[in-house]
């Protein structure tokens, strides 16, 4: 019985312990400093197969409405409002590179084009839908960064 227990207990610390390391930082409990976030939002590293998926995702990131992307020349129609991306992990860090898609208001000023995705603080003209609500979840930001960090 004092085994069971015992046995019974542990898992529930194993449990304990992995929903702790599941949980997403929050994004009022986001700091970007020094135009930087260094810390991933998950806990963990995310999956570029998926950040590439998320990044062309018309509703999901849909980063190429404003940014064109040579690796990605099987899609059509990429965008000119920003800057291509080609070589974009040889130009920022990927710390810098989670801080400019979490709210890229913060690093390059209110007047970007390019909306917050894990932020609350999205600026004017928000969707009903978005009001109060982030457009990428932690796991999408953290999976297209790590996307952005393969294009060399």
């Amino acid at each position: 019985m004092f085994l069971t227990r015992v046995v019974f207990a542990a898992a529930l610390l194993l449990v304990g312990a992995s929903s702790v390391q599941a949980m997403d930082l929050s994004p009022d409990a986001v700091k970007i400093e020094d135009d930087a976030i260094e810390v991933s939002l998950t806990g963990k590293e995310g999956d570029p197969a998926a950040g590439r998926k998320y990044f062309a995702n018309r509703k999901l990131g849909n980063c190429l409405a404003c940014h064109a992307n040579k690796e990605m020349s099987e899609h059509l129609f990429h965008g000119e409002v920003g800057p291509p991306l080609d070589g974009v992990a040889e130009r920022y860090t990927p710390e810098e590179l989670r801080a400019i898609v979490v709210n890229s208001k913060a690093v390059f000023g209110p007047e970007t084009v390019m909306p917050g995705f894990y932020s609350l603080d999205v600026g004017k003209d928000v969707r009903k839908d978005l009001v109060g609500k982030t457009i990428l979840t932690a796991e999408e930001v953290e999976s297209i960064v790590a996307y952005l960090v393969t294009l060399k």
